[in-house]
């Protein structure tokens, strides 16, 4: 078994038959989070607080994972938890954790004044994953099949690895 599933595996990622679009607790569904070391940098001495409180909105919309602009909450697309790939769903979570800790600190989330992959919250955002992902032991080639996604255009993709120093 690789590192990187071996860590991902003592991480308890519930997953869900059919849920209802609802909200829960985040530690109901993503167990051991406070324990993960990019975690808790992400939030220092609050991280066991702040996904004690975190809550999780189960949308049947399109899309992965991400923050509502509004409340903070991670929104999950519930197909996305049954059938993704368990390394890219725990990725997004560090990701869009990140967004929570930005969100808390009352940045703007979606400036639409820059364009995806200059984005600094998403810069900040995968820098965090990307770390992790190294850290897993993950080549840059696994890296860029997980950056890849439906709203970033092949020269987007490089312009972001560019920054976070992959190789695509």
């Amino acid at each position: 078994m690789s590192k990187a599933l071996r860590i991902i595996n003592i991480l308890r990622l519930d997953r869900l038959l059919f849920p209802r679009t609802s909200t829960y607790p985040f530690t109901h569904f993503f167990k051991g989070f406070e324990n993960v070391e990019v975690v808790r940098r992400i939030f220092g001495e609050k991280t066991k607080d702040v996904l004690s409180s975190l809550k999780v909105e189960f949308i049947w919309m399109g899309g992965y994972m991400g923050v509502n602009p509004f409340n903070g909450h991670l929104m999950v697309n519930p197909r996305y938890l049954n059938n993704g790939n368990r390394l890219d769903i725990y990725l997004d979570l560090i990701h869009e954790l990140v967004h929570v800790r930005q969100f808390m600190e009352g940045k703007k989330l979606f400036d639409a004044s820059y364009s995806y992959v200059e984005r600094p919250t998403e810069i900040e955002a995968y820098l965090y994953a990307v770390e992790e992902a190294k850290r897993m032991g993950q080549t840059d080639s696994t890296i860029c099949e997980y950056l890849k996604n439906d709203w970033m255009s092949d020269n987007d993709l490089k312009r972001l690895a560019k920054v976070l120093s992959v190789k695509c």
